[in-house]
């Protein structure tokens, strides 16, 4: 379920997203969202959005996890707007302290992901915030983090969605809300 604000902000967002051809290798399109940073206003509505839509559509939530790194953009905003604590999940070996840790495969290997221990409580609400939904190994390992964390995916949220490489297939138990779906990679 989308809220009709969503509708409204959908085409200012995507003015502000530019396609880079052959990026970061031939062959892939990528969808660089940095210029939406050109505009403090427009980001600082798209969290209220999202923010909003998370009170409307999942009700109450006790944190707000972003993935590293564009996840950080946007998630630390929303959970202010919601005043609620915000997650960072990291690559391995970025936090300090004890940490919780999911893996997930890459195209050429592995590679893990991590909370602090204790940063989700059992039975925490999380809202999960990314600004991309590829192949969705790393929405899967965020989703897996919060599980064995004693948390509860509450939503998923990314901003742009690649249609193509089918990445809703890997989390099919995540309620996941898109604001923008490409139909090509």
């Amino acid at each position: 379920m989308t809220l009709p604000r969503f509708d409204q902000i959908r085409p200012k967002i995507e003015k502000h997203i530019r396609e880079v051809k052959d990026f970061p290798k031939k062959g892939i399109n990528f969808r660089d969202i940095m210029p939406l940073f050109t505009n403090p206003q427009l980001v600082n509505e798209l969290c209220v959005v999202i923010a909003d839509h998370v009170r409307h559509s999942v009700g109450h939530v006790d944190s707000v996890a972003g993935l590293e790194a564009r996840g950080f953009l946007f998630g630390p905003q929303v959970a202010i707007q919601l005043g609620v604590p915000f997650v960072p999940i990291r690559k391995k070996g970025k936090l300090p302290g004890a940490t919780i840790e999911a893996s997930y495969q890459k195209e050429y290997g592995e590679d893990i992901v991590e909370i602090q221990e204790g940063a989700i409580k059992q039975g925490d609400v999380v809202f999960l915030i990314d600004d991309l939904l590829a192949t969705g190994g790393t929405l899967r390992a965020a989703a897996n983090l919060v599980v064995k964390a004693g948390g509860k995916v509450g939503e998923a949220f990314v901003l742009i969605e690649l249609a193509p490489l089918n990445g809703r297939a890997k989390i099919p138990d995540v309620n996941l809300t898109t604001l923008i779906s490409y139909d090509s990679a």
